[in-house]
């Protein structure tokens, strides 16, 4: 068991092959198809994406000043590029299979245009919400973290100007995902 469950890959990989066959076994009820299998992935990244901005601000940066000096390199070096490179694939998968739905579904101008009625306009809203989280990672919080982090080259006051506006782009993010996540679960498009 201890070579299996230390094995991600492997553990991912089983849980994809459990997927398929609780597909399979239940297409009768719920049919496998482009909406489903892109709701599902859209799930997925969309629990990675928040899941890691939820851990950034509720776990690691309020924690790092209280780790000691010769550990923060422990979590700059080895925990946070690993964080913030899923944080941002979760990001760019989620909001991708988001606007797949709603292509195949067959609402996407009118969400984006908000030319819908009610749900149509409340789900154009949390894909615009997403839309600018999104741009955040990848345009200001990825850019400025790799400074943080050493990733790139800085100077001291490169390093000190892009910390804070890392973190007011990560906040904004926890702010609008509140309103996003009640934008997705409450327009109930199907």
């Amino acid at each position: 068991m201890g070579k299996f469950f230390g094995n991600l890959h492997l553990v991912l990989a089983t849980g994809l092959v459990a997927t398929v066959l609780v597909m399979w076994h239940f297409s009768g009820s719920a049919p496998v198809d482009a909406n489903s299998l892109l709701r599902w992935a859209h799930v997925f990244f969309g629990i990675v994406w928040i899941g890691l901005l939820y851990y950034l601000n509720f776990v690691q940066v309020p924690t790092m000043p209280s780790i000691p000096a010769e550990l923060k390199g422990g979590v700059t070096g080895f925990i946070a590029p690993k964080v913030l490179f899923f944080f941002r694939y979760g990001a760019l998968f989620t909001v991708l299979t988001g606007l797949g739905i709603a292509v195949v579904s067959g609402y996407a101008h009118q969400a984006m245009t908000f030319s819908g009625e009610g749900n149509v306009n409340l789900i154009g809203l949390g894909m615009w919400l997403a839309i600018v989280m999104a741009a955040n990672v990848w345009f200001i919080i990825w850019p400025a973290q790799k400074k943080v982090l050493g990733i790139v080259e800085a100077s001291a006051e490169e390093k000190a100007a892009a910390a804070p506006r890392a973190l007011y782009a990560s906040r904004t993010n926890t702010l609008l995902s509140l309103p996003m996540l009640y934008c997705m679960v409450s327009a109930n498009l199907g």
